[in-house]
C-alpha cells in the first residue's frame, strides 16, 4: 500500500474505528509529518470543521468540511505536499441542498484547477478496471438532455485528452480508441436517430486525421464483452450510464474512477457512499485500495516522465 494521508475529522476517524471494532492508531500530524508517521499509524491531517455523524443519515452541515478537504486536498497536491488527490464518495444531496453548485467532485475538481491555474479545464471522468476502461463525454446530466449537449467538438476534446492520459498515465504508447454511438445499432444509418451520422461520425474522421486509433460509432450493445474490449484500450461513450455500467459490472470491487485532464492526479472509488451499510462494519475496502495503488502507479509514471 502507498504511503497515504487522511484529510478529516481526527475525533470522527478515531470513533468510527471504534465502532467497527478496529484498534487504529491515529497520529493527528501536519502534511509534512505524514510520511514519518504513516509506518506506525494512520496520519491524519485535521481539518477546520468538526463533522456530525449520524452512520447511514447524510447531512447539510457537513457540507463545509466536505467541501473544505477537496479544496485542501488539491491545494496540497498542487504545492507538492502530495502525489495525488483520492477522493471518497460524496453524498451530492446534501451538498446541493447546503448550496453546492456543481453537479459532482469531477466538475468542482476542474473549477478548481481552473481557479488555481488561470486557464480553461475540461475534466474527464474515467472508470479503470482490469478489463475496460470507459468514459463518457456527458456525464452528470438529465438522459433527456445528452442528445443537446452532445457534440463532435466535445468528442474530440474528450478523445484527445483520453489519448495523452493513456500515453502519460497508463504507459500505453499507443492508445487505440473505440468510439460508441448514441442511438440503438449506433443509428442504423440514420434510421434510429441521426445524431450518430451527424455528430460522431465527423468527430471520429477528425480524431483520424491527427493520427489517433479509433473505430466507431460502435453499437454499444455489442462493444464490450471480451472478444470486443480485446480490440481497443479505452472506450469513449456518449453518457454515464453508458459508460459506467459495463465498467462497474466487469470490476466493481476493483474499479477506479480516474479524473483526467486536470493538472493533478486525482483518483475515487468507483462506488457510492452505500448508506445502507453505512455503520455496519460490513463495507468492502477493495476499490479505495485499488484507488490509491493507482494514484501511486500514475505519479511514478508522471515522475518518470519528467
Amino acid at each position: 500500500m502507498p504511503p497515504f494521508f487522511l484529510l478529516a475529522d481526527p475525533a470522527l476517524i478515531a470513533a468510527r474505528a471504534r465502532a467497527s471494532g478496529h484498534d487504529l492508531t491515529i497520529a493527528e500530524c501536519t502534511p509534512e509529518e505524514a510520511g514519518a508517521v504513516f509506518a506506525t499509524a494512520l496520519p491524519v491531517v485535521p481539518l477546520s470543521v468538526r463533522f456530525s455523524d449520524t452512520p447511514g443519515i447524510p447531512d447539510k452541515r457537513n457540507a463545509r468540511g466536505i467541501i473544505e478537504a477537496i479544496d485542501r486536498a488539491v491545494e496540497l497536491t498542487r504545492s507538492g505536499h502530495s502525489a495525488a488527490v483520492v477522493t471518497n464518495p460524496i453524498a451530492k444531496k446534501p451538498l446541493y441542498d447546503a448550496g453546492f453548485a456543481y453537479p459532482g467532485h469531477t466538475e468542482y475538481l476542474g473549477h478548481l484547477a481552473e481557479r488555481a491555474g488561470g486557464a480553461a479545464v475540461q475534466p474527464v471522468m474515467m472508470i479503470a478496471g482490469p478489463g475496460l476502461r470507459t468514459v463518457p463525454v456527458t456525464i452528470h446530466v438529465p438522459l433527456a438532455d445528452v442528445p443537446r449537449l452532445l457534440s463532435s467538438e466535445a468528442i474530440v476534446q474528450t478523445a484527445q485528452i483520453v489519448h495523452a492520459a493513456m500515453q502519460r498515465d497508463f504507459g500505453v504508447a499507443a492508445p487505440r480508441l473505440a468510439i460508441s454511438g448514441l442511438n440503438p445499432h449506433a443509428g442504423e444509418d440514420g434510421a434510429l436517430g441521426g445524431e450518430d451520422q451527424s455528430i460522431i461520425v465527423p468527430a471520429i474522421e477528425r480524431l483520424a486525421a491527427a493520427g489517433i486509433a479509433v473505430r466507431g460509432p460502435l453499437p454499444a450493445d455489442t462493444m464490450f464483452h471480451a472478444e470486443a474490449r480485446a480490440r481497443y484500450d479505452a472506450a469513449i461513450c456518449m453518457y454515464h450510464d453508458q459508460a459506467l455500467i459495463p465498467a462497474k459490472m466487469l470490476g466493481f470491487d476493483k474499479a477506479v474512477n480516474v479524473t483526467l485532464g486536470l493538472p493533478f492526479i486525482r483518483t475515487s472509488p468507483d462506488h457510492g457512499t452505500a448508506f445502507d451499510i453505512a455503520g455496519k462494519g460490513v463495507a468492502r475496502p477493495d476499490s479505495l485500495i485499488a484507488a490509491l495503488k493507482l494514484a501511486a502507479e500514475m505519479a511514478a509514471k508522471r515522475a518518470t516522465a519528467t
